[in-house]
């Protein structure tokens, strides 16, 4: 395969922010000048951007400093799906149409000639679509959830389990005082991966993930009988996308012209209600919501998001590679095919070694 000269990229944060965002941007936009002396353009608010044509040239002094800001610089949209893109009619209807041919027309105008998408599951569904269209695109895996597929971990789930945890610790002191049952729910639509961890690390006496369907009567049972061995606390970690054995997903609301329309949330506080029915004791419930994605990153965020950065560009430049996701596995980096990630999520196996750890120190599941 010839070997495709690459004198300009565009970079661009898809979907939800996370930390870390910006210590990838830093880390392509200096890699990208200093070590290959290519032009950088930044999109702004992810493939909006690219749709509406608003980008901007990166230089060095715009990504100094910014190795530890959570967010984006950029701005991102987690609604813009340039195949399924909401336009809105007179009649107020909304008409989905694709308006790819815009993004093919922004990336010849500025004449760039590779694209990196840093995103989860739904940028990289849209980057794998533009692959195929013959836009050159490297992918970089971000999501708090880590639930993108091939890849042993994403940059900003560390951040977000470091921080559920230290809410959870401090929900602990208040249940204790008050003896009460405190469920505290985070983010997690399909795979529990932030539950279970941030569980583990608090010591939680119950946790709800997504790949593990309860019943919420053993949930009632085993606090009761924390309460007749003299523990007058517990503590529940669940995950909004949890749900009871035969249930539904709990739906805070939906969103009509979004490409992904159903925003979860809720099930602390439906949980809370019934609970409290069902054993007697005060129940309360807290939900962490997007506390979980903003902040400073951790040091271990900032080094994988660092990592990743810079390795995309290594795959752009050194090994001709397009239409790649930056992964890491058994602390190796490597990349693998979008195609083969599209559209698929990472969940928990159930003999997770994790899941085995919490049940051997009795922490119940549910079930």
């Amino acid at each position: 395969m010839a070997k495709k000269i690459i004198r300009s990229i565009a970079l661009l944060t898809g979907g939800g922010d996370c930390p870390g965002l910006n210590a990838v941007i830093r880390a392509v936009t200096k890699t990208a000048i200093n070590v290959y002396g290519l032009e950088v353009w930044g999109v702004e608010d992810g493939y909006l951007g690219l749709i509406e044509n608003r980008l901007r040239q990166l230089h060095q002094q715009d990504v100094s400093s910014i190795l530890t800001l959570g967010g984006t610089i950029l701005g991102t949209s987690n609604t813009a799906n340039p195949f399924s893109f909401a336009v809105h009619k007179k009649s107020g209807q909304v008409e989905f149409v694709d308006v790819s041919d815009r993004v093919l027309s922004t990336i010849r105008e500025k004449n760039i000639d590779a694209l990196i998408c840093i995103g989860g599951d739904g940028t990289m569904a849209t980057a794998a679509k533009l692959a195929k269209l013959g836009v050159t695109v490297i992918g970089v895996p971000k999501t708090i959830d880590n639930d993108l597929v091939g890849t042993d971990t994403t940059f900003g789930f560390d951040t977000a389990v470091t921080t559920a945890a230290e809410a959870l610790d401090k929900i602990h002191t208040t249940a204790s005082s008050h003896h009460r049952v405190m469920i505290v729910e985070v983010m997690g639509r399909y795979a529990g991966w932030i539950a279970l961890h941030a569980g583990v690390a608090s010591g939680s006496d119950v946790i709800l993930i997504p790949e593990i369907p309860f019943h919420i009567d053993k949930v009632a049972e085993f606090i009761m009988d924390r309460a007749r061995r003299g523990k007058r606390f517990s503590i529940i970690t669940v995950a909004e996308g949890a749900k009871e054995k035969g249930g539904s997903l709990t739906v805070r609301q939906t969103i009509k012209h979004s490409p992904d329309p159903i925003r979860l949330g809720g099930i602390a506080t439906r949980l809370s209600s019934i609970l409290e029915e069902k054993t007697g004791h005060e129940t309360r419930a807290v939900v962490l919501g997007h506390i979980q994605r903003g902040g400073t990153p951790t040091p271990y965020d900032r080094v994988l998001a660092t990592n990743f950065g810079f390795h995309a560009i290594t795959l752009l430049m050194e090994k001709n590679l397009k239409g790649h996701l930056v992964v890491i596995n058994n602390g190796q980096l490597g990349s693998i095919p979008l195609a083969k990630i599209a559209g698929k999520v990472r969940v928990i196996p159930k003999n997770h070694p994790l899941i085995q750890a919490a049940i051997g120190v009795k922490t119940s599941f549910g079930i």
